[in-house]
């Protein structure tokens, strides 16, 4: 596959970027560096390393993107790659029309100043996106990305580099539990990871936006899977997909955020975040990223 340019937008956060896909210290499936990034992933069953590097690292306005395929790729394979690029660049949403949104709102408009041109930085593909949301659930960040790290080593493959690539959903399918269960996952967490991944591979459930698949479609279809819930389907959708519209009110961050911009003593509940959060429908992606970018600085990202 040829190597192909995106162009960044003005004011591109890169550092918000680098710092997303840099979490886990060891980096088995990504290598991040100041000027670059590469990320191992499986387009097809094909190990592939995609390596972006932006043409200015300070003030970037495009960004190179070499692709390194152990093996060929089909077109619809060099499609998928280019779609992986706009998401790990986090290119999907349009940060301005919730700025101008909220640019009076008491809440969000101070926020929005202090963080312009935030962006929501996604996963490679939504498969990968889902199962970090499984993995993540009611666990803290560290603990989450070794486990995460276990399940890249567990079912990904080693690309030809020595980088690994975040398996596919039938590559996770041919766990068995006890290889997830016997390296610190709980019996659910694993239950639920391999029941995902076993519904996608035999094509039971499918990740994949069509006119007769849409997002409530796919949303309604992950909430009937054992394990997963509201909070999982919506992180889901937002990393995986970009959705612009998804409600974190069950995010415990989140709630963190509101309490401290409400300047109340205790963290709203569901039900209230939930409301509040309405409000700024249809772009509560973005209220979720400027909420997670003000508990953290240089607008760190869950």
């Amino acid at each position: 596959m040829k190597p192909f340019t995106l162009p960044l937008p003005a004011n591109y956060r890169l550092h918000d970027v680098l710092a997303f896909h840099s979490r886990d210290p060891e980096g088995v499936a990504e290598e991040v560096g100041p000027e670059r990034l590469r990320k191992g992933m499986l387009i097809d069953g094909v190990p592939v390393v995609l390596e972006i590097v932006p043409d200015h690292p300070a003030a970037p306005t495009s960004a190179s993107c070499a692709v390194h395929a152990d093996g060929k790729l089909s077109a619809a394979a060099q499609a998928r790659v280019r779609e992986a690029a706009l998401s790990i660049l986090g290119l999907r949403i349009d940060p301005e029309p919730f700025s101008k949104f909220a640019a009076k709102d008491k809440l969000f408009g101070p926020l929005t100043r202090a963080q312009p041109g935030l962006r929501i930085v996604q996963s490679a593909t939504v498969f990968e996106a889902l199962t970090w949301a499984i993995i993540g659930q009611q666990i803290n960040l560290s603990f989450a990305i070794s486990l995460r790290r276990t399940f890249i080593l567990q079912a990904g493959r080693q690309h030809g580099s020595g980088l690994w690539c975040y398996p596919t959903a039938a590559d996770a399918a041919r766990l068995e539990l006890d290889d997830l269960t016997s390296r610190k996952f709980s019996r659910a967490k694993a239950e639920t990871l391999l029941r995902l991944a076993g519904l996608v591979a035999d094509g039971d459930l499918t990740l994949e936006l069509s006119p007769s698949n849409s997002i409530e479609q796919v949303s309604t279809a992950l909430l009937a899977v054992k394990g997963i819930g509201p909070w999982t389907v919506n992180y889901g959708l937002l990393r995986g997909y970009g959705h612009a519209d998804c409600s974190l009110h069950g995010d415990v961050a989140v709630r963190a955020a509101l309490q401290h911009l409400l300047g109340e003593e205790t963290k709203p509940d569901m039900a209230r975040t939930e409301q509040i959060l309405a409000r700024y429908s249809p772009h509560r992606t973005m209220a979720a990223a400027h909420l997670w970018a003000s508990l953290h600085p240089r607008g760190a990202q869950a």
